[in-house]
């Protein structure tokens, strides 16, 4: 499997299935800012409330042929193994990618299992063959990487946009970064030292510390 993050934001992704499998799938497409179809002729009580806020687009009936027409990504999460495998079928004809519920083999992708803070994403995967590892791997992630590193990000990405409008060349950019105290920048957040992070922001950086985060009051 080749690993990317994909910007799907605005694109139109299908969900064939309305059982909880489709929910999990549903949410995370609609949390990346996917424009998503659900085809199924029954839906569980949360995407039955996403449809009635006109989150989602719902076609209440089984699948089609056609049906995957204008879709980036299609997803086969019925509860029938025949369904899933014509979507995938039709999916891979018409040269879109399909995941598959419970059938890697049958996949053209795979979705990792993705811990997150932030704009922070770390992704795990098995390449189909254990969920249920990955999700186990997932969980410790995020114990070791807490919400502390969110705002670590946001203030890396400003230092970088400070650097990038003031022309300073790449090498530049990269001592900067390195010379930053990065371990104890997380645990001045994580302890709300704010005084020493503003010290070092403003002195080497010209930046202040962001909203009140994880012990980061406003400034």
């Amino acid at each position: 499997m080749y690993p990317l993050s994909l910007n799907i934001s605005g694109q139109l992704c299908i969900v064939v299935g309305g059982g909880k499998v489709a929910e999990r799938k549903t949410l995370s497409l609609l949390e990346a800012g996917a424009r998503v179809r659900l085809i199924s002729p029954q839906l569980t009580a949360r995407l039955h409330e996403l449809s009635a806020a006109d989150e989602l687009d719902w076609q209440a009936r089984r699948f089609q042929p056609g049906d995957l027409r204008g879709a980036l990504l299609v997803f086969a999460a019925t509860d029938s193994a025949a369904v899933n495998e014509t979507v995938a079928q039709e999916a891979k004809a018409a040269g879109i990618l399909a995941n598959v519920a419970d059938a890697p083999e049958l996949c053209g992708f795979q979705v990792p299992a993705v811990a997150r803070q932030g704009d922070l994403s770390i992704a795990v995967s098995t390449n189909g063959k254990s969920p249920a590892l990955a999700a186990r791997i997932r969980k410790r992630l995020e114990a070791d990487y807490g919400p502390e590193y969110a705002v670590l990000l946001e203030l890396l990405g400003r230092i970088r946009e400070r650097t990038l409008a003031e022309e300073r060349d790449g090498q530049t950019r990269k001592s900067l970064f390195e010379q930053l105290p990065h371990e104890e920048m997380l645990l001045w957040i994580k302890t709300g030292q704010e005084e020493r992070l503003r010290a070092v922001l403003e002195l080497d950086c010209g930046l202040r510390p962001p909203g009140k985060r994880s012990g980061c009051s406003a400034d």
